[in-house]
């Protein structure tokens, strides 16, 4: 079974750029596509953006394009979420998942297309 740990969340102000962390305890990671959601308080959680097993695809939820980026390095086993120019509607909990299945598609948005989650990492946006 493959356990996922996030890191690197924070409180930062509005504009301001964070990195999140997500180590994965297995090598099998680099085998799987690999994703980011949030959950704001009150709300459903939402896709943030997937990665493929390689790194050479990526997609980015709207609102977060050209400002969030994500990356993976498979000799770490670890998947990455860069944010910069934050906002305060960014607050949430940041939750990393592994996909279920291989391959690459557009299931990858939805929350059922991982078995594996991360504890979650909360990042905070002062305006």
């Amino acid at each position: 079974q493959v356990q996922l740990v996030e890191s690197g969340g924070g409180l930062v102000q509005a504009g301001g750029s964070l990195r999140l962390s997500c180590e994965a305890s297995e090598r099998t990671f680099s085998n799987h596509a690999m994703g980011w959601f949030r959950q704001a308080p009150g709300k459903e959680r939402e896709f943030v953006a997937a990665i493929s097993w390689s790194g050479g695809n990526a997609f980015h939820e709207d609102s977060v394009k050209g400002r969030f980026t994500i990356s993976r390095d498979n000799a770490k086993n670890t998947v990455y979420l860069q944010m910069n120019s934050l906002k305060p509607e960014d607050t949430a909990v940041y939750y990393c998942a592994a996909a279920t299945l291989a391959g690459w598609g557009f299931w990858l948005v939805h929350l059922d297309g991982y078995n594996v989650w991360g504890q979650g990492t909360q990042v905070t946006v002062s305006s």
